[in-house]
């Protein structure tokens, strides 16, 4: 290694809570790209971020040096450059209707998603269950498509960001996932790298999120608010909760089902709607296409049901190589579960709590998700027409439906869907699905 540096000390000095020098911060992620730090070493340091976290300057260092690791695209577009980010949950389709609903408001959204984190879904998953979506353009492909569709939801690319995709691949299978640290630098700097104006931030609190109480996702959603606008972004945070699935479904191609009848009108989960709405008001509002929250409420709800926001989606899956009738004709083109069966409740009640987490565990262990960085997922597999808390069920009646490969697969769902849910004699209120809105100072 160059400039005297090695990865064992600098991986020591972050264990052992000695300062970070900007120099070597930079060495490293440098480092991570041209391959002289090891796979093991990024585990290592992901581990020692875990554990001790980082000082201010030091995650603004990480997260510049990580931005300018690969290519950075600049935008000349008639419209601002717009962006969201979750930290992930279960049944959060959110952003395959935000992007398409910003770009109808007038913004342009060059969207780069990830992949499945654990037990959460990940955008890019569900895309790939559309057949000839093409999730990894080159970049001049992905500037064409932005400037004339309005929005591309796309994969990180090698050329974006790439020491951010390695350390991301890393976290997903050795338990630092969590870390706060790693969370904001990895999205800060791929929304930096992107040319982003504004963000806004879905931070997940409850037993379905990697933060689950509701004063740990409030930090985080803090920490990556204040990092973006360091690093020159004009940034809203909310705090969702995630303590039930967001959506009725989980699982890819199910979720895409979905996210295309919330778009068409024919079907839309009141949680679900309030997080979308409730994202799309900050962005329109940072990014001043409106001129205050009445504004934003009425081009919203306008886009949703002219089938405008509708329109946009379906030209960016058939512009990124994906069926041009998609909205018409679902059922024909996203793959289908061989075995689809409900699972029954076992008694007469109200929903009182749902194990998120291990909902979505059920659906990455039959086949929906990943327990390494190199696995093929079924993308047909997952949960649908899920009862939420405060839903009335009665004895042998459906909980859900369970979508799976084999017989043996749906057992094994059916066994931790069952374990998931517990049912009540009385109702009980369900939190709000937007716990609190982070603003920045500019428009509130």
């Amino acid at each position: 290694m160059s400039l005297g540096y090695t990865p064992q000390e600098f991986i020591r000095k972050q264990r052992d809570g000695e300062p970070l020098p900007d120099e070597e911060l930079v060495w490293f992620v440098n480092g991570i790209v041209d391959g002289t730090v090891t796979e093991g070493q990024i585990a290592a340091f992901a581990m020692a971020v875990f554990q001790r976290g980082m000082n201010g300057g030091e995650l603004i260092t990480l997260t510049k040096a990580m931005r300018d690791s690969g290519k950075k695209l600049s935008w000349d577009l008639p419209g601002p450059i717009l962006d969201k980010h979750s930290t992930g949950g279960v049944g959060d389709l959110v952003s395959l209707v935000l992007a398409p609903l910003l770009a109808s408001c007038g913004g342009y959204v060059p969207m780069i998603a990830g992949r499945g984190l654990g037990h959460t879904g990940g955008t890019l998953d569900k895309l790939e269950s559309i057949p000839g979506y093409n999730t990894t353009p080159d970049n001049e492909l992905f500037r064409k498509i932005v400037s004339e569709v309005g929005c591309a939801i796309i994969g990180q690319t090698g050329e974006l960001a790439p020491a951010d995709g390695k350390m991301y691949a890393v976290r997903d299978v050795t338990a630092t996932i969590e870390s706060g640290s790693l969370i904001s630098s990895s999205i800060i700097s791929k929304k930096l790298a992107a040319g982003i104006n504004c963000l806004v931030l879905d931070v997940k609190a409850g037993n379905g999120a990697f933060m689950t109480k509701f004063s740990d996702a409030r930090r985080l959603a803090v920490k990556l608010a204040d990092l973006g606008r360091a690093c020159g972004m004009k940034v809203s945070s909310l705090v969702t909760d995630m303590s039930q699935p967001l959506a009725d479904s989980a699982g890819n191609a199910l979720e895409v089902r979905e996210a295309i009848n919330f778009l068409t009108g024919d079907s839309q989960n009141e949680r679900l709607r309030a997080v979308i709405a409730g994202l799309a008001e900050e962005s329109l509002l940072n990014s001043d296409l409106v001129r205050d929250d009445t504004d934003a409420k009425m081009k919203i709800r306008q886009s949703l049901e002219s089938g405008k926001a509708a329109e946009y989606f379906s030209k960016m899956v058939s512009t990124l190589g994906g069926p041009s009738d998609l909205l018409e004709n679902p059922d024909k083109h996203l793959p289908k579960a061989k075995v689809i069966k409900p699972l029954l409740a076992t008694q007469s009640g109200y929903v009182h709590s749902i194990n998120t987490k291990l909902l979505g565990e059920a659906v990455n262990r039959i086949g929906g998700g990943r327990t390494r960085v190199d696995q093929e997922i079924d993308h047909s597999v997952g949960f649908t027409e899920i009862t939420h808390i405060a839903d009335r069920v009665e004895k042998d009646e459906p909980l859900l439906m369970i979508h799976a490969d084999s017989d043996k697969d749906w057992q094994s769902a059916a066994w931790r869907a069952e374990q998931a849910y517990s049912i009540s004699s009385s109702s009980i209120n369900p939190n709000d699905a937007v716990l609190e809105v982070i603003h920045p100072t500019s428009h509130r």
